[in-house]
């Protein structure tokens, strides 16, 4: 046996399979070995070496012929070593069952040598291998069995690996606090490892579990650990990380950096083809732009976002489909649809919490137990006492009323168990319905609201035309009315009569203008005004809106100055001209005898700028900022004229239904400036 050994070495050292100048060394140690104890010894080393650099067939070859050695020379630590090697080779190569079966086998060998470090290590094994099956509770007894002794010899890969056991097994039973504690301890001896894939996946962990605890922040320092940590697989890991970190923005209403994370995090999965992560971000855009009430991008998005989550059948991330589509169709009172969303949302949540079931009957404080292998050991060895008495007891009456009394308490509890299903499944259903009745109920105020604040809108622009006819153009008619009465009595001389035509004229243009803004001001409260926008000669409007004021100017003592240029502009033209009759109309009531009005027109960049302006009495500041409002704001002009305060609001209601800007500038006592822009062709 001792020379196949000392050839196979040969063999493989001449063959040239060593791959580092440690396992060089190794190899030839080994092959000139002549004492067969410190041969297993070098051998151990050897197999130690393979298993760390992952050659785990050629670790497991020398493992048997090591074993087999040890076997021969009866000695008993060679044979625990080598079959905890053979185990840990077995559970890397997924074989579960037998190395299970080793790490036992190995377990009661370091028992017989008293070796505490020994059966540490095997305990913490077989904790990773119930861990990753899913066997949380039993992981994790037998991993705390070994941190103490493991801490104890500061030996640290042994260490990352029990923490980071730990900490999955807590984190799978919703113990948050306990694997962020474990995480911790995971990250402190990577970091003196220098274990990069370690720490990454450490990381990770620890940003999920600061999210589920709403920590936010300490969850995107963690996500960028991870992006900052040594990985070769940039682009992938950036995919994932980056929608995860613009969720964590989002979470607390940070959107210009949620965005970018998002939309960086969705470019880098779209070129990759990562479905997982364009789910993620598509989800995480859209809950963005539902929040800052970008509907239709949201929608888009949102509807992608449930196609891919279906097609991969990732139901976490549907589960959040649905809910942002309740929130989505509630916005936009499509409230049918939003109830659909509503029970999907329900009957996969409902399905989701049965399957963790299991999972959340785990999630339990776990306290270790020293003595838990003891007590398993001691309920084994009773159970099989009781068979054997069972077995060998002749009365078998006795063993049918036992049987009985079984069967008849398993049928009490199946029962009692089967009540209480029934019973939260009731309680359950119960509270769907008053949900969706809330909902329902929030859905029918809200619309409501809507409709009472629409109606209170209608009845201002009711009380306020009603006011304007009653007052303001009671007066002027109730002027030319008196007029005419004079004129039917025969009253009024010759003399008199041509000196109350321009106070005639007066009043009928009041009263004109007035009706015709007001029939435009009702318009547009009511939201029935459209622009027909066509190509037109500003200079043309110009012309025949300043016909219709010259005779008032002239009675007024006020000059003209026409700067006009042939130009044209793209608007409404029926539209311009009101704004354009309205702005003549104000300089000319604000003017003074002596005092000018300067009409002109201009390009600036593509567009055509009008300007109006006098030089009047004015605008003081405060009354500027009053000039455009909805509300109605007027002041007499220098001969007592009135107005409705409507003029410049239905200008600039106008002006902007248009693509276009009206603007003034003003100093008291020097004279007003109204500028209005408009586009010079169809807007793109």
């Amino acid at each position: 046996m001792r020379k196949i050994i000392t050839l196979i070495i040969l063999l493989s050292v001449f063959l040239g399979f060593s791959q580092t100048k440690e396992l060089d060394s190794l190899y030839i140690q080994l092959a000139f070995e002549t004492q067969d104890s410190l041969k297993i010894k070098t051998s151990l080393n050897l197999i130690k070496s393979l298993y760390e650099i992952n050659d785990y067939d050629k670790a497991l070859k020398y493992t048997i012929e090591s074993e087999k050695l040890s076997t021969n020379l009866d000695y008993t630590k060679g044979i625990a070593e080598t079959t905890y090697f053979k185990s840990l080779i077995y559970a890397q190569k997924g074989d579960y069952i037998n190395a299970i079966s080793g790490y036992e086998k190995a377990k009661e060998l370091f028992k017989h040598l008293n070796d505490t470090l020994g059966i540490a290590k095997v305990n913490n094994s077989i904790g990773f291998i119930e861990i990753k099956r899913g066997n949380y509770s039993k992981g994790l007894q037998y991993s705390l069995s070994a941190i103490k002794e493991l801490e104890k010899q500061n030996l640290k890969n042994d260490l990352s690996l029990a923490y980071s056991n730990l900490a999955k097994a807590y984190q799978n039973i919703n113990a948050i606090d306990r694997a962020i504690t474990y995480n911790l301890k995971a990250v402190e001896v990577q970091t003196q490892l220098n274990d990069n894939t370690a720490l990454t996946q450490s990381y990770h962990q620890l940003a999920e579990l600061y999210s589920s605890k709403n920590e936010n922040r300490k969850a995107i320092e963690y996500y960028q650990k991870v992006l900052n940590g040594k990985t070769t697989n940039v682009d992938s890991l950036q995919g994932i990380i980056y929608p995860k970190i613009g969720a964590e923005y989002l979470k607390f209403n940070d959107y210009e950096k949620a965005s970018q994370y998002l939309i960086e995090g969705l470019n880098i999965n779209r070129k990759s083809n990562n479905q997982d992560g364009i789910l993620l971000a598509l989800n995480g855009l859209g809950e963005l732009n539902l929040q800052t009430n970008r509907l239709v991008l949201a929608e888009q998005q949102l509807y992608e976002a449930g196609a891919i989550a279906e097609s991969i059948n990732n139901k976490p991330e549907l589960l959040k489909y649905y809910k942002l589509m309740i929130a989505l169709d509630s916005t936009k009172n499509k409230f049918d649809r939003a109830f659909m969303w509503q029970r999907e949302y329900y009957n996969l949540k409902s399905s989701l919490n049965k399957s963790n079931n299991l999972k959340n009957s785990d999630s339990v404080q776990l306290d270790f137990n020293p003595d838990f292998e003891k007590e398993l050991t001691n309920n084994l060895t009773e159970t099989a006492t009781s068979s054997s008495y069972i077995g060998l007891n002749e009365n078998s009456d006795k063993f049918k009323l036992i049987f009985y009394g079984l069967l008849a308490a398993l049928a009490i509890v199946s029962t009692f168990l089967v009540l209480i299903y029934l019973k939260r499944n009731n309680n359950i259903k119960y509270t769907q319905e008053l949900e969706e009745k809330n909902l329902k109920i929030e859905l029918q105020n809200e619309a409501f609201q809507e409709q009472t604040k629409h109606l209170e809108n209608v009845n201002n622009v009711k009380d306020k035309l009603f006011s304007i006819v009653s007052h303001d153009l009671k007066d002027s008619l109730s002027s030319i009315n008196g007029f005419i009465d004079l004129l039917k009595d025969g009253s009024l001389s010759r003399e008199e009569f041509d000196n109350l035509i321009p106070e005639l004229s007066e009043n009928a243009n009041n009263a004109s203008l007035l009706l015709f803004n007001l029939l435009n001001w009702s318009k547009s409260q009511m939201q029935s005004l459209e622009p027909k926008p066509t190509l037109f000669d500003v200079q043309e409007v110009f012309e025949e809106k300043v016909r219709l004021i010259e005779q008032r100017m002239e009675s007024k003592g006020i000059e003209l100055i026409d700067h006009s240029l042939r130009d044209f502009a793209y608007a409404d033209r029926s539209m311009f001209e009101i704004v354009i009759q309205n702005l003549l109309a104000n300089a000319l009531k604000f003017c003074k005898s002596g005092d000018t009005i300067t009409i002109s027109n201009h390009i600036s960049n593509g567009s055509c700028i009008i300007s109006i302006a006098d030089t009047g009495v004015g605008i003081s500041k405060q009354n500027i900022d009053k000039l455009f409002k909805s509300s109605s704001f007027t002041t007499v002009g220098t001969n007592n004229e009135k107005g409705t305060g409507l003029g410049l609001s239905i200008c600039k209601e106008l002006v902007e239904l248009n693509n276009g800007k009206i603007w003034v500038e003003s100093t008291v006592n020097v004279g007003s400036t109204f500028y209005v822009q408009l586009p010079k062709s169809r807007p793109s």
